[in-house]
């Protein structure tokens, strides 16, 4: 399903195989990257939080070949390097936020899914570790953020080889984090990828009610704890917080992919029509009966397509041509 959006350029496509339309609606069935667990206790304490969201990691599966991982000091934070063999010699950089509800993650607990875009979209990827709550509360993590990309310009990486890309509250950052620096006055990223970005955190999409029985992962209730730590008494419509809510005018292009199943669904789709309504050229692809970031699943066909497709557009929005000319 494809539309253009009066206000602007808004691509939204449902994608999916006839196979995959009738899985039996059960957990035994259905991928995904862990099961939630039957009830949720927002009581538990932190540690029970990043030892319950490690689980993800598992499920992103061995790193691939050919791909060196070194780490680097981005300022006053610590990151990783991930470098695929087939970005020898380019100037392409995608800047990776990693996803964790803001709360756990890692470049280690991503390298895995990191690689594998890199290597398809022949970058290097730069993986900060941006501060986590509830230890350093919003907005450290956007400050980081903003940080991690001044930092790369300073290596003489330029703004037009460079490619934002996240997952769950990194995709969510990753907005942010363009807002903050169009406001600030920066030179902008070519565009930016998004995987099932958390970018509201009210919780109020329809999605949210819609797919409470179908996300074998999130839940309103761990997503709200989530919320919680990282705001601290912020408004979870601050656009900063929550790049639902900003106004997206000048930002590049992006695209968003999401899972027909997950609960954030009406997160990507409404980014769209925010972007689109700003003149934003933005592409948003639905998964169908896919659950919340299925590119982090190596053998699923749905995720080489995801990874495939958001590669193709990383190349297009940093061509070779366009980096000899920076060169030049």
């Amino acid at each position: 399903m494809t539309g253009l959006h009066p206000g602007g350029q808004f691509r939204n496509a449902v994608r999916g195989s006839s196979s995959m339309m009738n899985w039996p609606r059960n957990n035994n069935r259905r991928p995904a990257l862990v099961r939630r667990q039957a009830s949720f206790d927002p009581s538990a304490t932190i540690e029970e939080l990043r030892d319950y969201i490690k689980q993800f990691w598992v499920g992103f599966g061995p790193q691939i070949k050919g791909v060196e991982a070194q780490p680097v000091l981005i300022s006053a934070i610590r990151g990783e390097w991930v470098m695929p063999e087939s970005a020898a010699g380019g100037r392409r950089v995608i800047l990776y936020f990693h996803g964790g509800g803001f709360i756990a993650g890692s470049p280690e607990s991503h390298r895995p899914l990191v690689a594998r875009l890199a290597h398809a979209a022949s970058a290097r990827a730069l993986v900060p570790q941006y501060r986590l709550a509830p230890e350093f509360p919003y907005p450290a993590a956007l400050r980081d953020a903003a940080d991690a990309y001044r930092w790369l310009l300073t290596q003489g990486v330029t703004p037009n080889n460079i490619i934002f890309a996240g997952d769950g509250s990194g995709g969510g950052l990753a907005l942010s984090t363009l807002l903050a620096l169009r406001n600030a006055g920066l030179p902008l990223p070519a565009a930016a990828v998004c995987f099932s970005p958390w970018a509201d955190m009210t919780m109020s999409s329809w999605s949210m009610l819609k797919n409470k029985g179908n996300d074998d992962t999130m839940s309103w209730e761990f997503l709200a704890t989530c919320a919680r730590h990282y705001l601290k008494g912020a408004s979870p419509a601050d656009p900063f917080a929550s790049p639902l809510y900003g106004d997206y005018r000048g930002l590049p292009p992006l695209m968003i992919h999401a899972g027909s199943l997950e609960v954030l669904k009406d997160d990507a789709s409404r980014i769209g029509e925010r972007a689109a309504a700003a003149n934003v050229n933005v592409n948003v692809e639905v998964y169908e009966n896919m659950p919340h970031l299925f590119q982090g699943m190596p053998d699923l066909s749905e995720s080489k397509v995801s990874i495939t497709r958001a590669a193709a557009f990383i190349k297009a929005r940093t061509p070779e041509v366009m980096m000899r000319r920076a060169a030049q």
